[in-house]
């Protein structure tokens, strides 16, 4: 009995190192080869798929044995990533610890079922390891709101077009306003999530904006979202006039909105890749030994801001602010 039992292991090994060689197993040359019939090549077959199987939760994908119709035999395929790699968590973890966008108990949770559900469990304590330290020390901001519900429900409302009320607290004066506004989007940008929305009743808002028209949404910071309702009223968002989030993220700085506009500066600091990165509509003009002549398409004042951040190392040729 021993004898047998072990000959059925060498011959599953035997089966299974082929097929992670990208070898075609073929019942009958198997059951030649091992000298027992097809039925037994079949239930070891059966036995690698289950193992595979289970095997899929340690490995972060699944390896499955199909039946290639076309080579009349067993091969091994690899169906599809159910988890990311160790890498590509730690990044992820990295990248959501250095946003600081939500509360230390929100971050907490969020890091923990990631790397739980994502990562191999083996490699789990690993990953622990490389973020704890960030982790411990994480600093949430001023305003410690958890909004992820507000979040999400603005998130319907925009995938429905249907019109959302809100009570907003203003920057400016810290004065509670109400808004009926046409949701188009939700963004993230220097450490908050915002609200792209169009507003509905301009008499009562054009007193609070220098800007108020069709082409130009306004911005709401969502943590500043004191209620949120979704309305029964849905809008029309024609295909050709939709929101496209990617074009009005490469001309919006620190998610201030106004008007669209072109300016024109010549920058004399050490990158540029550094310019162009910051801002994607960016074009050099011109250059010289000293410095590059660009040009780029912006939404409102949040440019100001920027340039002003550069010290010396820009001067403005045309558009925004004089400095």
């Amino acid at each position: 009995m021993e004898e047998i039992k072990g000959d059925k292991i060498s011959r599953i090994l035997d089966l299974y190192t082929k097929l992670m060689d990208g070898c075609v197993i073929y019942k009958s040359e198997e059951a030649l080869s091992h000298g027992v019939n097809e039925r037994s090549i079949q239930r070891d077959i059966d036995d690698i798929r289950c193992y595979l199987e289970d095997d899929a939760s340690e490995r972060g994908y699944i390896n499955s044995v199909i039946y290639d119709r076309e080579k009349k035999g067993y091969r091994l395929e690899q169906i599809y990533k159910i988890r990311l790699t160790n890498s590509e968590v730690l990044a992820i973890c990295k990248i959501l610890l250095d946003s600081r966008a939500f509360t230390k108990k929100e971050m907490k949770d969020i890091l923990d079922r990631l790397v739980n559900c994502c990562a191999p469990k083996v490699n789990q304590d690993l990953v622990y390891d490389l973020i704890k330290n960030e982790e411990y020390h994480y600093v949430e901001l001023r305003h410690k709101k958890a909004f992820i519900d507000v979040l999400w429900e603005a998130g319907m409302a925009i995938r429905a077009c249907h019109y959302v009320e809100i009570k907003y607290e203003r920057l400016k004066d810290k004065k509670n306003v109400n808004r009926k506004l046409k949701p188009v989007s939700i963004m993230f940008s220097e450490y908050y999530f915002y609200l792209i929305a169009f507003i509905d009743d301009e008499d009562e808002a054009r007193q609070d904006f220098d800007v108020l028209n069709d082409a130009f949404p306004t911005i709401y910071r969502v943590d500043r979202i004191k209620k949120i309702k979704t309305l029964e009223e849905r809008f029309e968002m024609p295909y050709a006039s939709r929101f496209e989030e990617g074009e009005f993220r490469k001309r919006v700085q620190f998610m201030y909105g106004g008007k669209l506009q072109k300016v024109r500066f010549r920058y004399t600091g050490p990158d540029v890749d550094a310019v162009l990165d910051r801002l994607p509509t960016a074009e050099i003009v011109d250059e010289d030994e000293e410095g590059y002549e660009l040009k780029a398409e912006v939404f409102g004042k949040g440019i100001d801001m920027w340039i002003r951040s550069q010290g010396d190392y820009i001067t403005m040729l045309e558009g925004g602010t004089d400095r």
